[in-house]
């Protein structure tokens, strides 16, 4: 396998040369090295005599992709999968078809389903739509009960650890994590002093959100609701994986009362969160949140929906897209500016 055609990034592993025996090796701390820094890199992975294949990474960190050659009158596969896009480009005088995701919270996962395919007809001599959906059938056949938390999932307690952690920084470990009922079921995550906050947090370019719910931006007792946009991109070995978060949180609660310690550990699990799940995407936020009043914002209540719906609309999700909004001139609730990863 060749070596990386890049802007100058100096990855401390790569790929090894691929062989008949040998499948593709891509760490992917290679791939978030150039993610982290922006910077695009290109691996072509099949060997010289044969059709191009190729592993990129777009400049910018805007994401990856396989590109494969195909030849005569083959055409790029259809994929069914909603998070997996094939179509066709044009690459140094060849059709290629290529492989991306429009989900940055998938990236990880997609780096292993990129080397799945590119491994099936790199090294066993498969064309790509038959190794694509023999990878897409195996995995799903693997995945048809999933274990763990979602990616979504992870990056959302990421964004929900940074807050506590900022509202442990003004009130103190105790106080922050009576204030953290998200995990206990409450409908907001945060209920601070006399306000309540929903945090939610993105890997994507805009500031698109999935809210869960009627009630999930809706005031309650006439306490007042904000809304908090978080936006994460990938940090490279600058990063912060969960994992690091939730052993510095933790031993920051710890270290002011070793019951707390238990008191989270207690929360986490009830989040979602696994210590033997394997993780090792690495985060930094991209910029300041987005403060919003909720009531400020697009969003659907219950005074919303149609007369006599209440009680037979099961259940509501929608995405909101906050981009742009002017964030609140002043929040009562807490400072989220210059919020930093625990």
């Amino acid at each position: 396998m060749n070596a990386p055609e890049s802007n100058g990034a100096d990855p401390s592993s790569g790929p090894t040369a691929s062989s008949p025996h040998q499948p593709i090796d891509l760490p992917w701390t290679t791939v978030e090295h150039y993610l982290g820094r922006g910077l695009g890199a290109s691996y072509r992975l099949s060997a010289t005599d044969k059709p191009f294949v190729s592993y990129e990474i777009a400049d910018g960190g805007r994401g990856i992709a396989l590109h494969v050659e195909i030849g005569g009158r083959h055409r790029a596969p259809r994929s069914p999968l909603p998070a997996v896009h094939i179509d066709q480009v044009a690459q140094g005088g060849r059709r290629m078809a290529r492989l991306t995701t429009p989900e940055p919270e998938l990236l990880r996962d997609f780096h292993d389903l990129l080397l799945a395919v590119a491994d099936r007809i790199v090294v066993d001599g498969q064309e790509l739509d038959r190794a694509f959906d023999e990878t897409v059938h195996g995995w799903s056949a693997l995945l048809g009960k999933p274990r763990g938390m979602s990616p979504q999932k992870r990056i959302g307690l990421h964004g929900e650890l940074a807050v506590l952690a900022r509202v442990a920084q003004v009130s103190g470990w105790r106080a922050a994590l009576d204030s953290w009922v998200g995990p206990i079921g409450e409908e907001h995550d945060f209920a601070l002093g006399q306000a309540d906050l929903e945090v939610k947090t993105t890997a994507s370019e805009p500031r698109r959100h999935t809210i869960h719910g009627v009630g999930q931006l809706s005031e309650t007792s006439g306490r007042p609701l904000w809304f908090a946009s978080l936006r994460l991109t990938r940090g490279g070995a600058g990063g912060r994986r969960l994992g690091d978060s939730i052993k510095a949180t933790r031993d920051a609660a710890a270290a002011e009362n070793i019951a707390l310690g238990r008191r989270l550990d207690w929360l986490l699990a009830a989040a979602g969160w696994d210590p033997d799940q394997l993780e090792d995407e690495r985060w930094t936020p991209r910029d300041s949140p987005l403060v919003l009043r909720a009531t400020d914002m697009p969003r659907l209540t219950a005074e919303d929906l149609p007369a006599g719906s209440i009680g037979r609309i099961d259940h509501v999700t929608y995405i909101v897209d906050v981009t742009g909004l002017p964030p609140a001139e002043q929040s009562p609730v807490i400072d989220l500016s210059e919020l930093t990863l625990p």
